[in-house]
């Protein structure tokens, strides 16, 4: 059911106080009933809603948009000036939702094509927004592919450096990584592996990152589920647990310092606890952004060597080992949806780069063809956080310390946000 309670309203108020627009724009949003974002493009589009609903969304945001500009920003406070920025950036990405799924009814097919976006009517327009949802609305397909490109050049050059310090050469370096000592073939060793990593870390991490060691503890179990069996690892909110995967035998050693950090803490679970604990502003409630939490998660990975304990080089080699795939994909994911690559030619691209983990190729093009964008939430994010605290580090005098504990209370207070209003917002950039 849609009523448009604002023509009422907009005929009476202009909504230039921000009280009564927040206020108005909190409940009528709300009562669009706005499907939220699906990791499944098949999803996305059969959830697309009639003419007459769309087009009703699209007049109460339009109506929202015009209203929002008449609002002087700048008499704002600055909780409010964020949630200014909040509401113009889902005005603006919902109305371009809005003018796709108009065009698609007018075009929409009796079944949605499940072969991926390349046999999907409007498909590169369609990736065009899910890349914009899924990753930032300032993001395409084009800078996201260069991007990309430098990401796997980053990745090699820092596992080409651990080579390099090991002493030893190409040949005995893949046997000595390869070596049973680096891999687990039991679930108990892996539990345990965890388990001891888990509380080797925490106490690094006091005076570093806000609250750490007064949120809710953190269950490890092994996953059972095999619908995701496609990743390492995954964390439910809702029990508090990560889960690591053991379907891919044996379990190499090196993946339990940056799985840990990025499913447990201080990553997915610490980042979701320390939000729930927030007191967060209407607007603020009606909006949340996994980009942000799967960029967070990966940056604190990029931490292993400053906060890791008994940090080795091959600890680190585990994190770029799985690096390395994260930086492929981003530019498979492009070439895939957007340029129209065959899944021969993706696979190509990813030997030119990975070498003997073809079965583990193949599962990700398919991930990326049913999950369009959703791969490249975690490298961008984490760049994006580098790049703050790259530039913070600039400022700073020869010798200070680098300020860790505001520079992620900066980042963690408000919650999950689109990375360019909490760029311009919190970061002022």
């Amino acid at each position: 059911m849609f009523l448009l309670w604002n023509v009422v309203v907009f005929g009476q108020n202009t909504l230039t106080d921000w009280k009564t627009f927040e206020s108005n724009f909190v409940k009528d949003f709300q009562r669009l009933y706005i499907s939220e974002l699906r990791i499944s493009y098949i999803n996305n589009l059969e959830l697309i809603q009639s003419r007459r609903n769309v087009e009703k969304q699209e007049k109460v945001l339009l109506q929202y948009q015009k209203a929002l500009q008449a609002i002087d920003s700048t008499a704002l406070n600055k909780t409010e000036k964020l949630d200014y920025a909040l509401a113009a950036y889902e005005i603006n990405l919902n109305l371009e939702r809005v003018r796709l799924e108009k065009k698609w009814l007018d075009i929409k097919p009796r079944r949605v094509p499940e072969e991926g976006l390349q046999k999907v009517p409007m498909g590169k327009e369609w990736y065009v927004y899910f890349l914009k949802r899924w990753v930032d609305a300032e993001v395409t397909p084009d800078a996201i592919f260069q991007f990309g490109l430098s990401e796997i050049n980053r990745a090699k050059k820092a596992i080409k450096a651990i080579q390099e310090a090991s002493g030893l050469d190409s040949i005995a370096y893949q046997t000595y990584i390869n070596d049973t000592r680096f891999f687990y073939t039991d679930v108990a060793s892996i539990q345990q592996g965890f388990e001891n990593y888990k509380k080797a870390i925490l106490p690094n991490l006091i005076g570093y990152f806000p609250k750490v060691h007064q949120l809710p503890d953190v269950t490890i179990e092994e996953g059972k589920n095999e619908d995701y069996g496609r990743v390492p690892a995954y964390y439910n909110e809702f029990e508090k647990t990560f889960y690591y995967n053991f379907f891919d035998k044996p379990f190499n050693r090196r993946q339990v310092a940056w799985i840990y950090m990025h499913e447990a803490i201080p990553g997915h679970h610490y980042q979701i606890q320390f939000e729930a604990q927030l007191e967060k502003t209407p607007i603020q409630q009606l909006f949340s952004y996994n980009g942000y939490r799967e960029g967070w998660a990966a940056y604190v990975e990029e931490l292993i060597y400053e906060f890791g304990p008994e940090t080795t080089k091959y600890d680190a080699l585990g994190k770029w080992e799985w690096d390395i795939i994260r930086s492929v994909r981003v530019a498979m994911d492009v070439g895939l949806n957007y340029y129209d690559w065959s899944d021969e030619k993706a696979l190509e691209f990813w030997q030119q780069h990975i070498q003997g983990k073809d079965a583990i190729a193949q599962r990700e093009i398919n991930r990326m063809k049913q999950w369009p964008a959703q791969v490249i939430t975690y490298k961008y994010g984490a760049n994006q956080i580098l790049q703050w605290k790259a530039a913070l580090e600039a400022t700073l005098p020869n010798g200070k310390e680098f300020p860790w504990l505001a520079f992620h209370t900066k980042i963690l207070q408000n919650g999950a946000l689109p990375f360019s209003v909490l760029d311009a917002e919190v970061f002022g950039n």
